[in-house]
């Protein structure tokens, strides 16, 4: 056989070889950054009986926010596909909201030490949270672009690496919000 046919076979064995293993490093990376969101969901998830615990010593006669807030924490903790979660995270989020906003409405429970760390503690949780969401469809972002880019979708389709959904906020919730004025 000539070295002249040999090299062109050569060449394309190893963009082959090149081309799956950036697609492998870039899906382990969507991996690694779904169990970032992972580790970040169960703090919080892990923070929500505390602040229902905390908020219903003083607040006890809130049971329809109390009660929404474990509900959806429930659905929560179940679920695993970035679409569905997203949507019942977003749900959980407006209803910690709530559930924070009753502070004002009871200043023992705003001057009470454990609600306050407890709060903290979810502030963090939360930046950490959008962190690690913008990574993971960052991460998300760039193995889609590999998957879809000739010629390298010729070895993604080859090798059976399939989509994977980004982890994202339902339209509702990025609508502007509307402010009425009162008269």
């Amino acid at each position: 056989m000539s070295i002249w046919l040999l090299l062109p076979a050569l060449a394309l064995v190893a963009w082959g070889v090149l081309a799956f293993n950036r697609l492998v490093r870039l899906r382990n990376q969507t991996r690694t950054a779904w169990a970032d969101i992972d580790v970040q969901l169960q703090r919080r998830h892990d923070l929500v009986p505390q602040l229902v615990a905390a908020v219903q010593g003083y607040a006890g006669h809130e049971a329809a926010t109390l009660r929404a807030v474990t509900e959806l924490r429930a659905q929560a903790v179940g679920l695993r596909e970035p679409s569905r979660l997203g949507e019942v995270e977003e749900a959980l989020e407006q209803g910690l909201v709530r559930l924070l906003a009753l502070q004002e409405a009871y200043p023992d429970l705003k001057a009470n030490q454990n609600f306050a760390q407890l709060q903290r503690d979810l502030v963090d949780t939360e930046e950490q949270l959008q962190y690690a969401r913008r990574f993971y469809n960052g991460a998300v972002r760039d193995y889609t672009d590999a998957t879809q880019r000739v010629p390298d979708v010729l070895v993604a389709k080859a090798a059976g690496f399939g989509a994977i959904e980004f982890f994202q906020a339902q339209a509702d919730s990025r609508a502007a919000v509307k402010v009425e004025m009162a008269r």
